[in-house]
């Protein structure tokens, strides 16, 4: 059975949704969170590569934990719990959140306490403005029951009305005063679409960090390996990559449904992963999953990274291209 990959309902190796949801609801444990929490951190740590992200000097694992999937539902706090402890008790240490994902923040706080020096903690907030970024942030604060946020992004950027979110009220200054207090550590940059928006944002030589789509297959839609990458190693700003697996189908009409599937086949996925860690300037590839037999074979796949041959490297590149047009621009406007 594919463990990494819930496919369509239709194919033969369909994991059954009313199975899917039964697995993720994990009421009749009858474990505490503390205990479930506990035992997880008991574990060995496997090692796992690190490098450094950009001009913050930090040491950060290859693989991230992305949380959205499992934050967005339906699953229950305690196998959330279960499968974020899966990753990061295996040794991931960038940990990637938002407000906006659902209850993703309350279960990390059931784990952050324990792990919080061992962890590089990333959310966002999702505004223009510093007074909705001020409750944003607070919020966060106390959901993950921590005194500080080590990467704080101003999400989907590529959506956003730049001169608002750089206005003296906008988001960016607020988060510039916030840096200044030692409630977070780093500003960053996260998104979907746009590429010039990202760019204009690295211009304000605020920007310590960006996270946005790069795979295979978008490198032909939005493509922000030639449009930003660039300009983030010119100012040797960090980089995480995400999308790696180029999504669930459909984009996010349907990301929120893990049954739906991945476009990439999981044959193919230690490859995608390989992609996105090859590109000069990356760090950290960003992976979220929906099940704890994902969440083990990310960390596996992790492990066991090597970058592509120019074989392995171009069979993916024509596969991608293959994709592309079916694909399109889901994830927003291109420009």
């Amino acid at each position: 059975m594919n463990k990494n990959l819930i496919q369509n309902p239709g194919d033969s190796a369909t994991i059954d949704r009313r199975g899917f949801l039964k697995r993720a609801g994990y009421a009749a444990t009858g474990l505490t969170l503390a205990a479930l929490g506990g035992q997880l951190y008991a574990k060995k740590q496997d090692t796992l590569q690190k490098r450094v992200l950009g001009r913050t000097k930090e040491k950060v694992t290859i693989l991230g934990l992305g949380t959205a999937p499992v934050g967005e539902g339906p699953i229950g706090i305690e196998e959330g719990v279960k499968i974020f402890g899966e990753v990061i008790d295996r040794g991931v240490n960038y940990v990637d959140t938002a407000r906006i994902y659902g209850n993703a923040e309350e279960i990390l706080g059931h784990l952050v306490p324990k792990r919080r020096d061992k962890l590089f903690l990333v959310t966002k907030v999702s505004t223009h403005s510093a007074e909705a970024a001020e409750k944003s942030l607070s919020e966060s604060l106390r959901k993950l029951k921590t005194d500080h946020i080590d990467l704080l992004h101003i999400h989907s950027i590529g959506s956003k009305k730049l001169d608002r979110v750089l206005a003296e009220d906008g988001a960016l200054k607020y988060l510039l005063k916030q840096k200044e207090r030692g409630k977070i550590r780093y500003i960053g940059i996260s998104g979907h679409n746009r590429p010039a928006n990202f760019v204009r944002m690295l211009q304000t030589d605020q920007i310590d960090v960006l996270m946005c789509v790069m795979n295979y297959a978008d490198r032909n839609i939005y493509d922000f390996e030639s449009k930003v990458l660039p300009e983030a190693r010119k100012r040797n700003v960090g980089v995480a990559a995400m999308k790696v697996y180029v999504g669930i189908k459909g984009g996010f009409p349907f990301h929120r449904r893990g049954y739906v599937g991945c476009v990439t086949e999981e044959e193919r996925m230690p490859h995608a992963l390989s992609y996105a860690l090859d590109l000069e300037g990356v760090s950290v590839a960003v992976i979220g999953p929906y099940t704890v037999e994902q969440a083990i074979q990310n960390v596996e796949f992790a492990r066991k990274y090597k970058p592509l041959t120019k074989e392995q490297r171009a069979s993916l590149l024509e596969y991608g291209k293959k994709l592309a047009p079916d694909l399109g621009p889901r994830y927003g406007a291109v420009s």
